[in-house]
């Protein structure tokens, strides 16, 4: 019974939350149904392009959630339940859907434009081109990171269509297959007006069949040749209207998760009332683990589960040019982060099921613990139940490790673009000279996806160490940043001061940590290639960080000293 009382607690908490908190927030801003968005006044057909709300909200939840809030809590969960169940609920409420919804507002206010540009019309130019380099540098290590993974959950030993597939090959197989159910639905909706009802029903039959013939028929291929289609594939998505593919594809993609999602609760519930699995995580396990000290390790590994930095530049990169009605700002952006919130606490407790047999080093990697995990509450592991429901989550994950990827490629493309840019033009074709051809969508595409795929070619270790600090300290960085545009319109930014402080002194000690500790290894003589990117990465975070959250406490400063004049 005390999974059955976890998930309960956690979803009362975040209904209460999002209910008041997030209305609060709604009203203090001035969130006004009748203002036009960008997606309406500045429609461009490729980008810029208004979203039915429950295809907007499968896109930004899709793109948000990737592999982030299951992994994250699994490996927290050496502190125990109560740490990161508490911070998954009130990081989620206070930090995290703050700083999501803070971050679509202000771009929707600031004609759909990044964190970039809101930061140099607020905080000044210099300030606002460190930001962008700042978070190439972190799109940088998601590109590598899930073009790692990604290719992990699809690489197999045989090449060709296979019978009797393996996990990885029912993978990829399905995988394929929803790229162009996503094409298809794409056509459909857009220009042939088929009905949103009708095109959704239709696209989860296909869904099913789609699940039956990757369960029967494989797509086998070696690691390497993976990691070139996958790289091929994400810059195609992120130049095509996104109406082709990234908006039916991330809104397909939400019913996966969905139905991940009620899939895990039911389990629990099973779980609870049959005790077919057993939740053995303590409640407390002690202020130091192998993995740190609780703090600040512990607010840096959930990540995505309470607060994510890479939640703004959807934020702000996708969704704020495709929302059609600042009312539904709220729902896609603080209500999206308090799902998410949900599926890390359903990810603690699935790993808390075979807790014993994770921290024993039972499993390759969080995501399969959580698979396994969840299918354990249907059933032995000997059972047909149980090996249908493990495949069907691995499956689920990888999808959204695929969705997070396209969306962060996009994201790369539009700040790369904008490092260059002059404050008087608007695109790349207003450009000149050397400028014109950096700004170019497909030379930026290409940079990003190059330098992230050869990263992502090499150890998983060697990137993720760096991921959860970078990802984190840029949330810091956004809170601050809204806080300041906001304090510069003249509303309402104290609910961000703290959220803000704690998100920057957190991962800033947490970046320091890693870079005395690369410094050890090199002093000792035993550093490989990869403790030296990480040593030079973590520093020119370090650099980066501070002096941007100079300039922001700087402008906070004068913001509160004309108010009170």
């Amino acid at each position: 019974m005390t999974a059955i009382l976890i998930i309960l607690a956690a979803i009362v908490i975040l209904v209460v939350g999002y209910v008041f908190y997030g209305a609060y927030l709604a009203r203090e801003w001035g969130v006004d149904p009748a203002r036009k968005t960008p997606a309406i006044t500045q429609e461009d057909g490729v980008d810029y392009v208004a979203a039915k709300p429950a295809v907007l909200m499968g896109h930004h939840f899709s793109s948000i959630a990737g592999a982030g809030p299951i992994n994250g809590p699994i490996q927290a969960s050496v502190f125990g339940w109560v740490p990161v169940f508490l911070w998954c609920v009130i990081g989620g409420i206070f930090f995290g859907g703050l700083h999501d919804f803070g971050s679509l507002f202000a771009s929707i206010r600031h004609g759909g434009k990044g964190l970039g540009d809101i930061i140099k019309d607020t905080m000044g130019k210099r300030a606002g081109r460190l930001f962008t380099i700042f978070a190439l540098l972190v799109l940088i290590l998601v590109i590598a990171s899930f073009v790692n993974v990604v290719a992990g959950t699809f690489a197999s030993e045989r090449i060709g269509f296979t019978t009797n597939p393996t996990g990885n090959e029912t993978t990829a197989m399905i995988s394929v297959l929803f790229i162009v159910l996503a094409i298809v639905y794409g056509i459909a909706t857009t220009r042939f007006n088929l009905g949103t009802v009708p095109a959704t029903v239709a696209g989860i039959i296909c869904i099913c069949l789609m699940l039956v013939l990757g369960l029967n028929i494989g797509l086998a291929l070696p690691r390497i040749p993976w990691i070139v289609l996958i790289c091929a594939y994400i810059t195609v998505a992120s130049l095509v209207p996104v109406w082709i593919l990234l908006q039916p594809r991330d809104y397909l993609s939400s019913f996966l998760l969905y139905g991940m999602m009620i899939l895990a609760f039911v389990g629990i519930l099973i779980s609870g009332f049959t005790h077919t699995a057993t939740f053995q995580i303590p409640a407390f396990t002690g202020w130091s683990t192998n993995l740190g000290f609780l703090f600040p390790t512990l607010f840096i590994t959930v990540a995505c589960g309470a607060c994510s930095g890479f939640h703004s530049l959807v934020a702000t990169g996708t969704s704020s040019k495709q929302l059609a009605n600042e009312a539904d700002a709220k729902p896609i952006g603080y209500g999206s982060m308090l799902i998410e919130s949900a599926l890390g606490v359903m990810s603690l407790i699935a790993v808390g099921m075979v807790f014993e047999t994770y921290t024993s080093g039972g499993f390759g990697s969080p995501s399969v613990a959580f698979a396994a995990g969840i299918a354990s509450m249907f059933g032995a592991e000997t059972t047909s139940i149980y090996n249908t429901v493990r495949a069907l989550l691995t499956l689920a994950v990888s999808v959204f490790a695929l969705t997070s990827l396209d969306t962060a490629t996009r994201l790369s493309r539009f700040m790369f673009s904008e490092l260059f840019l002059n404050d008087n033009e608007a695109t790349w074709r207003d450009a000149e000279g050397a400028r014109k051809i950096l700004c170019h969508p497909l030379v930026g595409t290409l940079i990003m996806v190059i330098i992230g795929g050869t990263l992502g070619a090499l150890q998983l270790s060697q990137i993720w160490g760096l991921f959860g600090a970078a990802n984190q300290l840029l949330a810091g960085l956004a809170l601050l940043s809204v806080a300041a545009w906001l304090g510069n319109v003249g509303k309402n930014n104290k609910m961000f001061l703290f959220p803000m402080c704690f998100m920057l002194i957190a991962t800033l000690c947490s970046l320091l940590l890693t870079i005395r500790a690369k410094f050890a290894l090199i002093g000792g003589g035993s550093a490989m290639w990869g403790d030296w990117f990480q040593l030079c990465f973590a520093a020119a975070m370090v650099v980066l960080a501070i002096i941007l959250a100079v300039e922001g406490f700087r402008t906070l400063k004068k913001e509160s000293a004309s108010a009170k004049s």
